[in-house]
């Protein structure tokens, strides 16, 4: 069997929002009252992020969840479509090349879904495979990123996973509700995409994937479909959660490569918020310099969900050396890939 090794990356990035603009002009009326909100907004690590739907534009927090997923659609397709592209070209492939399409998300559904109409629309074949993986969250990149790395490896064909995440769409209404601050301070729009072929001599291998679920934890992270959109639900208690966890994780992960954290080059960490991106520095003994990519991202994109991690392992194309790719979400789970050198 040949190894399944990512060849190719794209991304596209809705129009950027200024973290301060967004709350002089919009959430600073919307939190009226909620004294410590500022304070949130200025502390998520934060400076600029990306929507389909600025509220300094229009206000949806009142659109019922029916327009929100035709909105979904309008702006997913471009988006989507442009970072698929962009993949395959980088790439060096062709649509009628992929043999599976995966397409995860988990802020907009339709039937037919995404992966049917960009299918159609960049002229991938009529016997393609497609899978949607929907509602995981913020991790759902790593075990997309697993299931194709499967087939690649199984079937010898070129797959593809697209993350599209739209989470400007789920502005809520004004609450007093210290969660719902901190995730309208941290998430962002984004899409992310990588190509994964069989047996390539250049980029970097599936080399193995490791999944941890805390059940006990799982009212610590929620995202709630309700009438008014989507509603995340955030526990401050998630880093703590994460403190427990992650470091067996990675242990096993390296183990079965026989590496230790030290012969990692390059670290590409979910930034789930500072205080994800602080535990797992502590945790596995890195350097600040080690979280780097990971707080570029957070501050020039924010939390964009599953997109994420994507984009983080583009900040460290460069890198030459093993990478771990991590991610957390509703579970609790994290979710951890080695990738190596092809």
């Amino acid at each position: 069997m040949s190894a399944a090794v990512v060849t190719g990356a794209g991304s596209a990035l809705p129009a950027t929002i200024d973290q301060d603009a967004v709350w002089d002009g919009f959430f600073a009326r919307h939190y009226a009252g909620v004294r410590s909100a500022r304070r949130i907004f200025a502390g998520a690590g934060v400076r600029r992020r990306h929507a389909v739907a600025s509220p300094l534009d229009e206000d949806l927090s009142q659109w019922g969840t029916g327009a929100r997923m035709e909105r979904y659609v309008q702006e997913a397709l471009p988006l989507g479509k442009q970072t698929v592209a962009g993949a395959l070209d980088a790439a060096g492939l062709a649509p009628g090349d992929v043999g599976l399409f995966a397409v995860a998300t988990c802020t907009g559904y339709a039937t037919p879904g995404l992966d049917i109409r960009l299918a159609s629309d960049l002229g991938m074949p009529a016997g393609l495979q497609r899978l949607l993986i929907g509602h995981m969250g913020c991790y759902a990149a790593v075990p997309g990123l697993a299931a194709v790395s499967d087939f690649v490896t199984a079937r010898s064909r070129p797959a593809v996973l697209l993350c599209c995440e739209l989470t400007s769409l789920h502005v809520q209404p004004a609450q007093a509700d210290l969660e719902q601050v901190v995730a309208h301070a941290l998430f962002s729009d984004a899409a992310a995409a990588v190509v994964v072929e069989p047996g390539a001599g250049r980029g970097r291998r599936m080399a193995g994937v490791v999944a941890r679920t805390d059940p006990s934890t799982a009212d610590h992270m929620t995202w709630d479909v309700t009438d008014l959109g989507f509603r995340m639900g955030l526990s401050p208690r998630v880093p703590d959660v994460l403190a427990r966890h992650v470091g067996d994780v990675v242990a096993e992960l390296l183990a079965g490569a026989g590496l230790r954290v030290e012969d990692v080059a390059g670290w590409a960490v979910h930034p789930g918020g500072p205080r994800i991106l602080d535990v797992v520095r502590d945790e596995l003994g890195l350097t600040e310099e080690q979280m780097g990519a990971s707080r570029r991202v957070l501050a020039e994109h924010g939390n964009c969900s599953s997109a994420t991690v994507l984009l983080v392992l583009e900040e460290l194309a460069d890198v030459d050396g093993p990478v771990v790719a991590m991610a957390f979400g509703p579970g609790l789970t994290l979710y951890a890939a080695l990738l190596l050198p092809a």
